[in-house]
């Protein structure tokens, strides 16, 4: 019996042999895998480094695009508030021209208006023929004889003379 015993000791301490010998295998087993997920891991986190640098990049380029056209939109419109306040300085002259030749017109109106009216009311010629207030002046004065015979005679025959703002626009 004691060789069975024996053989049953060491038939079990063959299993226990085999058993550890699978627990190794099995510990070698979670070791590589725990290398192949951390090589993974690694490799994934350097992907992901260089996807974030490529990204990083690709906004660097694009703050400088953007940059370059700032600026070009930032002297576009310093040129044309330039031009603005070029224009605006023209159209202040103009405006001031304009108050100046509607007073002239409105000017040279009422002179024709009040010779229209001495004319029509026949107050503008005088006794002996000479303008009714300039006959001191003679024929080398203001308004001569010829001068007044014509605006006496144009009235005759046609409507009195009139200007117009109409004729200052171009």
């Amino acid at each position: 019996m004691a060789f069975s015993s024996g053989s049953g000791t060491s038939s079990g301490s063959s299993g226990l042999q085999n058993s550890g010998s699978s627990e190794e295998d099995l510990q070698q087993l979670m070791d590589q895998r725990k290398r192949k997920r951390m090589i993974s891991n690694r490799e994934s986190a350097r992907r992901s480094r260089m996807r974030k640098q490529k990204h990083l990049d690709e906004l660097m380029v694009q703050v400088t695009e953007l940059r370059k056209e700032n600026s070009q939109i930032i002297a576009t419109m310093n040129v044309t508030t330039q031009q603005y306040l070029n224009v605006e300085a023209e159209n202040s002259v103009l405006k001031a021209q304009v108050a100046e030749l509607s007073h002239r017109l409105q000017s040279l109106n009422e002179i024709i208006h009040f010779l229209n009216a001495n004319i029509i009311s026949g107050g503008c010629l005088g006794t002996e023929g000479e303008p009714f207030g300039f006959a001191e002046f003679g024929d080398h004065g203001f308004l001569n004889n010829s001068w007044n015979n014509h605006l006496y005679l144009s009235h005759q025959q046609q409507p009195p003379l009139l200007a117009s703002a109409n004729m200052l626009r171009y």
